[in-house]
């Protein structure tokens, strides 16, 4: 991950666009020419993809270059007209260096069905993600889209477009595709425990609120807390580690608790 103050170069920003768009594009996270992605080399510019482009083919010389204004600054090619989606959130939050939009399928479905993406059913979600509000509809390519989406650029980590999509960001692009890629799998997950299953046992409240204190330790101070089960306890915001956990720590005490679980439902 970058640090906050390095950016990438221009070539290496413009590579890796190319490859997280085969990467999406791969996924089935978009489809013909659809999505978008953006990342800055700098504090007020981005380079980002192109209009009419789909993002399995892309060629770094497709790119086009732009200030955080939308000032077109060089390319050959014009940006997509969702890219002021982007520009909203960099300027609503100055800490994001890269912005991806996608169709994702299954997390598109819950954007179609009204239905944010805030259950607390998977651990690696709260901390890694965290929870994803719904934006109002709003008509692609219009001035409405950015508005929609404004409101939840600061406290957030990704966003569902009501009947569009999703929009995930990062400190680096890595972040802001691991996101989507995140976002997809947990709403997959939530579909097939819903729909398939038919039983979802959601995280109590102390569960959640240990989850946001080893979120916090890893230097993610975004994503919301989910909300939890009438009944239990609420999560205290004064509530604190004797210490903070290292990566080493936050390992094994996630294998143990796996571990625990195998042993709870297979040994008898």
């Amino acid at each position: 991950m970058l640090d906050k103050q390095k950016y990438y170069s221009d070539f290496e920003a413009k590579k890796l666009i190319c490859e997280i768009g085969r990467r999406i594009y791969a996924k089935n996270f978009v489809a013909a020419n659809d999505g978008n992605i953006s990342v800055k080399v700098g504090p007020s510019t981005i380079w980002t993809t192109p209009t009419g482009v789909s993002k399995g083919f892309m060629t770094p010389d497709m790119m086009v270059k732009m200030d955080l204004s939308g000032k077109v600054l060089s390319g050959k090619m014009k940006p997509s007209s969702e890219v002021k989606m982007h520009l909203r959130v960099y300027n609503e939050n100055p800490e994001v260096n890269a912005v991806v939009h996608a169709h994702p399928p299954v997390a598109t479905s819950f954007a179609i069905a009204g239905i944010a993406l805030d259950k607390p059913v998977s651990s690696e979600a709260v901390v890694l993600l965290g929870r994803v509000p719904l934006a109002p509809y709003a008509l692609p390519g219009t001035q409405e889209v950015p508005d929609s989406v404004a409101p939840f650029c600061k406290d957030y980590n990704a966003v569902l477009l009501a009947n569009h999509g999703a929009l995930t960001w990062g400190t680096d692009l890595i972040q802001a595709y691991y996101r989507m890629e995140s976002l997809e799998h947990y709403a997959l997950m939530l579909m097939y425990s819903n729909n398939i299953i038919n039983k979802v046992n959601e995280l109590n409240c102390d569960q959640v609120s240990d989850l946001i204190i080893i979120r916090e330790s890893m230097g993610i101070k975004t994503g919301g807390v989910p909300p939890c089960g009438l009944g239990d306890s609420e999560i205290s915001p004064a509530k604190q580690p004797d210490h903070t956990p290292s990566k080493d720590e936050i390992i094994e005490s996630v294998v143990r608790k796996v571990t625990q679980e195998v042993l709870k439902n297979y040994v008898k």
